[in-house]
């Protein structure tokens, strides 16, 4: 068994990553991809809200070639119903916890288990989850909440990592909640 299974007697405490959903890089993202994964991205914002956990939004920060702090690009589009006292984590890697707070912050709050969701799934989604992993933190993809440039490539990252449905994830919440 993998040191971060859920062990019955570990209690759940969840945290909600949505990861790069930035105007920058929605526009190479399949049009049904988009729309399927801001719907279900929508619902867990909902559900996390609903129970009072906490929800961080990831952004990725590239000097190169883009998105900059503080323009469009870099934002997320208004139909991603994020909120400004989200936790905002500014990276400049794939892995969100590479040279970041994020794990301090995480580790802070108590948190162990991590949904994502977001885009790149087979670049910055991934690369988080093997992050979180290696900080001995459960993680799980989101089914139909992650997003690339290829649909079929999205489809293999979830079902390479066996990414969970947003009822599953509704079943965990509701029963940590209690």
């Amino acid at each position: 068994m993998e040191d971060n299974a859920i062990h019955p007697k570990k209690r759940v405490a969840p945290a909600l990553l949505i990861i790069d959903v930035q105007n920058f890089y929605l526009g190479s993202i399949p049009e049904h991809d988009r729309d399927v994964a801001i719907y279900f991205i929508n619902l867990l914002i909902s559900l996390f809200r609903e129970k009072g956990l906490p929800i961080f939004r990831i952004y990725h920060h590239n000097a190169e070639n883009g998105p900059i702090p503080e323009t469009r690009e870099f934002e997320y589009p208004e139909s991603i119903a994020i909120n400004p006292a989200d936790t905002q984590i500014i990276k400049t890697y794939s892995d969100s916890f590479n040279k970041t707070e994020l794990n301090s912050i995480i580790k802070a709050k108590g948190i162990n288990t991590l949904f994502l969701c977001g885009l790149s799934a087979v670049g910055c989604v991934l690369a988080t989850r093997n992050g979180a992993r290696n900080n001995d933190l459960r993680a799980f993809i989101v089914k139909d909440s992650i997003m690339s440039h290829d649909t079929q490539f999205t489809r293999n990252v979830e079902l390479m990592f066996d990414a969970v449905s947003y009822e599953v994830v509704k079943l965990i919440i509701e029963s940590c909640a209690d």
